[in-house]
């Protein structure tokens, strides 16, 4: 059986924020599971016995090889996608994390062809479609946080 598939799966999304109100985004390589060369802030499924706040931490860390601090964690919400015929139904409670840009790196360079800070009038495209729903629905919350 397949996450997000054949059963409903859960994601924690996070919004790496700097100091200056700059977001941080990679652009996904062939090696990812979908969304390929689409601009991605970065996610992972929620582990068994992990926190949501645990498991956002945890992945920030895997992704970029930082450590951040959660600033507001958003509500849940679904993410229905369908890609090349398959349809996949996610439920994700993202958060925004302060990290310091000197720290952070590509740590998954199989995975990500690049990464950049990018301010809310500059996001790059295309957009991961995850992401760019989430930024639809809260986008009040995203001005909150980026300049």
């Amino acid at each position: 059986m397949k996450i997000g598939v054949d059963y409903v799966g859960i994601n924690t999304p996070f919004y790496c924020i700097d100091e200056n109100g700059k977001l941080l985004l990679h652009k996904r390589s062939e090696n990812c599971r979908d969304e390929h060369h689409r601009w991605d802030p970065g996610s992972g499924k929620l582990e068994f016995g992990l926190s949501i706040e645990e498991n956002i931490l945890k992945e920030v860390h895997e992704e970029y090889g930082c450590y951040g601090e959660i600033l507001e964690i958003l509500p849940a919400h679904d993410i229905f996608r369908t890609q090349g015929g398959v349809s996949t139904h996610w439920i994700a409670i993202p958060g925004f994390v302060k990290v310091d840009p000197a720290k952070v790196g590509i740590n998954e360079p199989a995975k990500m062809l690049e990464i950049g800070w990018f301010s809310i009038d500059k996001l790059p495209k295309p957009l991961h479609t995850g992401f760019a729903h989430t930024f639809s629905l809260f986008e009040d919350y995203f001005k909150i946080y980026l300049k």
